[in-house]
C-alpha cells in the first residue's frame, strides 16, 4: 500500500512508511525493509510493536518468532526472547533493537533514526563487557564487530579488556596479555580498508585477544592491589621484586607514572628483574618485552594496568634457580665477572661444536658458557639459540605418551618451544642493557641442558624444510616468505579450543620470523624446521592417566 499525501508531512524525525493497520491486523506479523534495515512488525496485546527482524543472536527471522503474555518475544530458533517494550534480553544475550512506531490515518510508520553515537557506543560496550564476563565467543565477535562498523577505534575493544582483567588476574600476567602483544603483529599486518579478506582477519586478531584474556578471568575477583604510590627508583624497585615486596614495587609504578615516566624509564628494571632468576621457566623476561609492545601500541591509557599486573607477575614467579635441579647456575653466574679467561678459546666452537653442546646436561651447559664468556655475546647468543633450536627439532615425542612419569618428567612441546620465545627476548633486551648478557646467555643454557634427556640424537632436517617436491630450500630463498604466509593463515584460522595452543602457535612463529633474520642460513634452516616441526606434530596437553599415576604414587609416599 502506498502512504497518503497527508502521512508525507511527518518530517521531524526520519520516519518510514512500513504497511496499513489492515494487513498487520490479518497478518499479526510480517517484515519490511527500509535503506537496507529488516523490520518486523508485531500485533501485540499492548499495540503494534517494531523492532530488527534479524534476531541479533544468528539472524534468524523474528517475524516468523512467537509473541505472547506480556509482549514477550521468542525467537523459536534458540528459545532466546525479547521485551518488544525495552528490547532487552530476558535469555541473557544481545540486546535487540525496537522502533518507536506510530499510526496515521490507518498506516503504520516506523522511526528509523540512528541511535546517538554515545547511546551506540554505550550499548557495544555495555553489551560487550556482558559477554566478557561469560566467555560468550560469538557474542564477543559480535560487538567487537559492530565497534568497528561503529566507526571506532577497533583497538578500543583490547584496551577494553584490558581494564576489565587487570585486576583479575590472580597472579599477574598470562599468556593471554602476552599472545595480546603477538596479535597485534598480525593485526598491523592487515589494514581494514583493504578488503573484505584483511577485515575478517584484523576481526579474528582482536577476537583471539579479548577472548583469550576472558577466559583466564573468568569467575575471578577483583584483587585489590594499593593505590598509594612513591617515587620511582630502579635500584629500590629492583630490591622490591627481589624481596617480593608487592605493596612497595606497585607504588613506585604508580609513582613514576604519575610523574610522567613511560615504559622505556621501567624497561631495564623489569628487564633486571626478569633476568635476576630463572624465572618461571622464561615467562617474566618474554612478558617484559611484550609489555612494552602493548603499550607502545596501545598508549599511556594502558600502562598502569599493564605494568601492575606485570609487577605481581614479577613477585608470583617460579624461581628455578633455587631448585636442586639448577644449583649451578647461581655460582656460574657469581664466577662470571671473577675468573681469568686468558686461557679460553678464542672461538666458540673450539672444542665446543653444536653437536657437541646439544649432550650437555644443565651444570656442563652452564661451564661451557662460562668458558666462552670472553667471546662475543651475539655470537655465543647464536650458538645456544641454534642448539635449542635443535632441540626443538629432536623432541622425543613419544614423550607425550608415557605415563609412568615422574613430576620433574612432565616435559612437552610447549617447554621446548619456550626455548625459542625466551632466546627471542633475551636478545631483544640484552643487547639494550648488555650488562644482561651473563644472566640471558646462562639461562638459555638452563633451557637446553634441561631439554636433552627428552631428544633424539638423530633428527630429520629436509623433511621439515623440503618444498612440495621435497626438494632441499635456502632460508635465503622465497620460500621462507611463502611458509610463513602459509603458517600465519593457518593460526588465523586455527581451530583449535584451547588458547594456550594457538597462542604458543602464533608467538613461537613470531619469534622464529625475527630470529631467522638474524641468523646465517644454515642456522636458519634449523629454526626453521623445528617450527614447521612443531606446527605439524601432534600435541598432547591434557594428561589423564598420568595424572592419576602422579596423584597416586604421591598420595602413597605421604
Amino acid at each position: 500500500m502506498k502512504p497518503s499525501s497527508m502521512s508525507q508531512s511527518i518530517s521531524e524525525k526520519h520516519w518510514v512508511f512500513a504497511t496499513s493497520v489492515d494487513e498487520l491486523e490479518q497478518s499479526v506479523s510480517l517484515q519490511f525493509r527500509a535503506e537496507g534495515k529488516q523490520i518486523a512488525l508485531f500485533k501485540t496485546a499492548q499495540g503494534y510493536r517494531a523492532c530488527d527482524n534479524r534476531c541479533p543472536h544468528e539472524g534468524y527471522p523474528l517475524s516468523q518468532g512467537s509473541v505472547a503474555g506480556e509482549c514477550i518475544l521468542t525467537c523459536n530458533w534458540h528459545n532466546w526472547k525479547f521485551d518488544l517494550n525495552s528490547g532487552d534480553n530476558l535469555f541473557g544475550g544481545d540486546q535487540l533493537r525496537t522502533y518507536p512506531l506510530a499510526v496515521r490515518d490507518q498506516e503504520i510508520w516506523v522511526d528509523i533514526t540512528e541511535r546517538p553515537y554515545a547511546e551506540q557506543r554505550e550499548i557495544i560496550e555495555n553489551s560487550l563487557h556482558e559477554a566478557f564476563d561469560d566467555h560468550e565467543y560469538d557474542r564477543m565477535a559480535r560487538e567487537i564487530a559492530r565497534l568497528i562498523q561503529l566507526g571506532d577505534d577497533p583497538l578500543d575493544a583490547l584496551r577494553l579488556a584490558i581494564t576489565w582483567s587487570w585486576r583479575r588476574l590472580e597472579f599477574g600476567w598470562t599468556h593471554a596479555y602476552a599472545g595480546m602483544a603477538d596479535w597485534l603483529v598480525l593485526f598491523d599486518d592487515n589494514r581494514l580498508e583493504v578488503g573484505k579478506k584483511e577485515s575478517e582477519l584484523q576481526l579474528v586478531c582482536l577476537l583471539e585477544s579479548v577472548g583469550h584474556i576472558a577466559y583466564d578471568v573468568l569467575r575471578e575477583m577483583e584483587y585489590p592491589y594499593t593505590e598509594e604510590s612513591c617515587n620511582f627508583d630502579e635500584e629500590s624497585f629492583i630490591k622490591a621484586i627481589e624481596s617480593e615486596d608487592e605493596s612497595n614495587a606497585v607504588a613506585m609504578i604508580w609513582g613514576g607514572l604519575q610523574s610522567g615516566l613511560q615504559f622505556e624509564d621501567f624497561e631495564q628494571a623489569l628487564s633486571q628483574a626478569a633476568l635476576a632468576h630463572y624465572n618461571d621457566f622464561g615467562h617474566s623476561l618474554i612478558y617484559v618485552t611484550k609489555a612494552g609492545a602493548l603499550i607502545r601500541r596501545l598508549g599511556m591509557t594502558i600502562a598502569g594496568p599493564v605494568l601492575i599486573s606485570l609487577v605481581r607477575s614479577l613477585i608470583f614467579a617460579a624461581r628455578e634457580d633455587k631448585i636442586p635441579e639448577f644449583q649451578a647456575y647461581a655460582p656460574t653466574l657469581e664466577a662470571w665477572n671473577r675468573e681469568d679467561c686468558s686461557d679460553m678459546p678464542d672461538d666458540p666452537d673450539s672444542g665446543f661444536s653444536l653437536q657437541h653442546w646439544r649432550k650437555f646436561g644443565i651444570a656442563k651447559a652452564l661451564q661451557a658458557t662460562l668458558k666462552c664468556r670472553h667471546v662475543a655475546a651475539d655470537d655465543l647468543y647464536e650458538k645456544w639459540l641454534t642448539v635449542n633450536a635443535l632441540n626443538l627439532l629432536s623432541f622425543d615425542i613419544a614423550q607425550q605418551d608415557k605415563v609412568n612419569v615422574s613430576i620433574s618428567g612432565n616435559v612437552g612441546w610447549l617447554s621446548f618451544t619456550h626455548a625459542i620465545t625466551f632466546s627471542n627476548a633475551v636478545r631483544k633486551q640484552c643487547r639494550k642493557f648488555p650488562q644482561l648478557w651473563p644472566q640471558g646467555l646462562l639461562q638459555m643454557a638452563c633451557f637446553s641442558g634441561r631439554h636433552v634427556a627428552f631428544t633424539k640424537t638423530e633428527y630429520e632436517l629436509d623433511k621439515w624444510i623440503g618444498d612440495s617436491r621435497g626438494s632441499k630450500c635456502s632460508a635465503n630463498e622465497k620460500w621462507i616468505e611463502t611458509e610463513f604466509d602459509s603458517i600465519f593463515e593457518t593460526v588465523m584460522d586455527h581451530g583449535q579450543d584451547e588458547y594456550i595452543v594457538s597462542v604458543h602457535w602464533l608467538k613461537l612463529a613470531l619469534a622464529v620470523k625475527e630470529e631467522v633474520a638474524e641468523l646465517p642460513e644454515p642456522k636458519a634452516r634449523i629454526l626453521m624446521a623445528g617450527l614447521i616441526r612443531f606446527l605439524k606434530s601432534p600435541l598432547k596437553l591434557k594428561q589423564t592417566r598420568r595424572s592419576a599415576y602422579q596423584a597416586r604414587l604421591f598420595v602413597a609416599k605421604q
